[in-house]
Parts: C-alpha cells; structure tokens; sequence
C-alpha cells in the first residue's frame, strides 16, 4: 500500500507533535504500507502534492495537519482512485471529529488501519473544491481576520475573539440567492453550505447534510446586525432550528450568491475570495477512507465492516480500477 503524508509543519501544534507524527508512520510500516512523508511550504503546496501522488498512483494521501491542509490535498485528489485520511494536527480538526477519529496520532494512525475507502461527495465554490463547507458572510469575515499566529498561540479562542469584534460590527447585505433556479432576496449576514453536518467541531449547523447525496445543504442567517446572529446561534445550541424565523434551510445542487455590499467568502476555515460567486455538488468526487461506525445520518448506505489488515486489498483493487 503506497502512501503519502503530506505533513503541515504549521498547522496548530505541529511543530511540537513531529516525533508523533513519525510514530504514526511507523504504525502504517509495521503494517505492510510504504509511506513517504512530504512536508507543505508554501500555501497551496497541499494540492501540488496530491496532483504528484495521483501522477504517481499511489494509493492513499493522509493529510496531515487541519482543515486547510485537508481542503488543500483534496483539490490535487478530486476525480483520481487515490483516496485520502486525515492525520489530525491542526486548530480545529472539524473532518476528524466528524468522523470521530481519535486526535493524538499514534491512536489515529491505529484507528485508520480499520478504515475502507468509499466514495463521497464534495463542494465546489467556485473552481475550489471543500469536504466540509463553505461560509459567506459572517463566519468568513472571522476567518479573514484571524491571523496565522494568533491560531498557533491562542488555537479556538482566537476566533471566538475575533467573533466578538465582528458581531458589534456586522450588518446584513441586501443579497440574492438562486437555489437550484429559484430567485431569494433578503438581507443576510451568514449563509453556510454544508457537505458535512459538523460546523467548527462544536455545533451542527447544516444537521441534515449527508456525505454521498449528491446535494448540499445551505442554512440562511437572515438579519440587519450581530444580535440576530447571536439569536440565531443559541436556537441552534439548542436543536431549536425551526422555532427561529430568521434561519431559512434548503438543500440543493447548485447555489449563485450576489450581495450589496459584496461579502467574503471561506471554504473549509480558508478565505478564497468575495461574492458573486456560484456554488455547486461534485457527487462521488472523492475518494475517502472511512470508519466502520461511521454514524447512520452522514450517509446515506451503510459501511461494509472490514477486518482490520483487509484496508490494504481494499485499495490495491481500488488502484486497479
């Protein structure tokens, strides 16, 4: 089994977590794989190193890092038989937790070897594909304001903080959305589209999103100032999604927004831009190993539970294909 990890060395605290990192390493090399650890540095360095790994047909990419480096790796796999993992180093870890996924990684790189690959579904903002979703408006500004070195030194808490700046400051964009065709106006402080169910590894904000629908899930936040964030954000710690007027949900294939003024634009905790800009599924996608108890409402077909040392067949047929 021919693998690359390709390894952020600044992501969260990495840097602190390299002799882990070489642990697990070791696991997948006592189990018959062969794997090559290939650092990121620079940004996009990610997606160059997935792009090699398919041009090599190696197996399997683990990502190792956060999010961004996930969402990096994946644009280089998107379309290929080469799956990808996550190696969770990162500040956030949102993919790993969703696929609850133990974060220190001699246990991840033990949990993995149970893994199987299966196809699933991606998001494409723009020509930049995400796993987990894209956020416009609110959530994005936050991103945007959040330096590199504040994520190292302060990990969640710097975008709590900076969500606080931004919440006195934000007014909703006069803003238009054509879901699936159909015309919607408002004014919006926040749009989530959700591939994933996960948001920032605390709360479930697109709940109903499934990873091998071929839909994506998109939650409105309708609103002239940060106060109707906050609202909207306690009936979601609550589960109370319905009894809060200002949150519209939708699912679809395909999302345009335009807003007044143009507001900014994130996909998987990176800022890739500002509106207009047109978002829409990329069904099956991405190859991606998977647990065995995966949970029951983030896809829609039930996993094969393999043994533990089948993995490497798995993806040597998968290959082949």
């Amino acid at each position: 089994m021919r693998t690359m990890l390709v390894f952020n060395p600044n992501a969260g605290q990495a840097e602190a977590l390299e002799r882990e990192l070489a642990l697990a390493a070791e696991v997948w090399r006592e189990a018959g794989w062969q794997v090559e650890i290939a650092p990121t540095l620079s940004a996009g360095d990610g997606t160059r190193l997935g792009q090699l790994a398919v041009a090599r047909g190696l197996d399997l990419v683990v990502a190792a890092g956060g999010d961004g480096t996930l969402n990096e790796v994946l644009n280089g796999l998107a379309g290929s038989p080469t799956a990808l993992a996550p190696l969770p180093l990162g500040t956030m870890n949102v993919w790993a937790r969703e696929l609850h996924l133990p974060l220190q990684p001699r246990a991840a790189a033990e949990a993995i070897l149970t893994w199987r690959p299966r196809r699933i579904d991606l998001g494409r903002a723009g020509d930049r594909y995400f796993l987990l979703m894209a956020g416009i408006g609110f959530d994005a500004a936050i991103t945007v304001d959040v330096r590199a070195d504040e994520k190292r030194r302060l990990g969640a808490l710097a975008y709590v903080l900076r969500g606080i700046m931004q919440t006195l400051r934000i007014r909703g964009a006069r803003t238009r959305l054509v879901i699936d065709g159909r015309v919607h106006r408002g004014r919006v402080l926040m749009v989530v589209i959700g591939n994933t169910q996960l948001y920032g590894g605390l709360v479930k904000i697109t709940h109903r999103a499934t990873i091998d629908d071929g839909m994506l899930d998109i939650a409105v936040f309708k609103g002239y100032n940060g106060f109707n964030v906050i609202g909207s954000f306690f009936a979601i710690l609550r589960r109370r999604y319905s009894d809060d007027p200002d949150i519209e949900y939708y699912r679809a294939r395909s999302i345009e927004i335009s807003a007044r003024p143009c507001l900014p634009v994130q996909v998987d905790g990176d800022a890739i831009g500002m509106t207009p800009m047109s978002f829409e599924v990329a069904p099956g996608a991405l190859w991606a190993l998977l647990p065995p108890n995966l949970s029951e409402d983030l896809v829609q077909q039930p996993l094969i539970k393999p043994g533990r040392r089948t993995l490497p067949r798995l993806l040597g047929w998968l290959a082949g294909r």
